[in-house]
């Protein structure tokens, strides 16, 4: 009987494996739950196998990036260094002033 009850983003151990996963995905009946092991695998189980599985929530592994160690760390969403501005860096005075007599969209 499952101990823990699923939450996208955290993390659990099957008791029986010790393999280590995160729920990355509930579709909307609750129905499935779709899991992503530590190892990078990618899983679903049925809300009854979850259910009879001894499964306990665990804090997220010190190194749980590991299977994305090539992926940048931006491409986690920690950052996101660009603002989404125009780049004004060779803009002149001149520019600035053209821009000033435009109509607003």
């Amino acid at each position: 009987m499952a101990i823990a009850i699923p939450v996208v983003d955290n993390w659990y151990e099957e008791r029986d494996s010790g393999r280590q996963f995160r729920i990355v995905a509930l579709d909307d009946t609750g129905d499935t739950i779709e899991i992503q092991y530590l190892e990078g695998d990618l899983s679903e189980l049925d809300r009854a196998s979850w259910d009879q599985a001894a499964i306990i929530e665990i804090e997220a592994p010190e190194d749980w990036s590991a299977p994305f160690d090539d992926v940048e760390t931006d491409d986690l969403g920690y950052s996101d260094p660009d603002l989404h501005l125009p780049d004004t860096d060779d803009l002149t005075l001149d520019d600035v002033l053209e821009d000033e007599d435009k109509e607003p969209y």
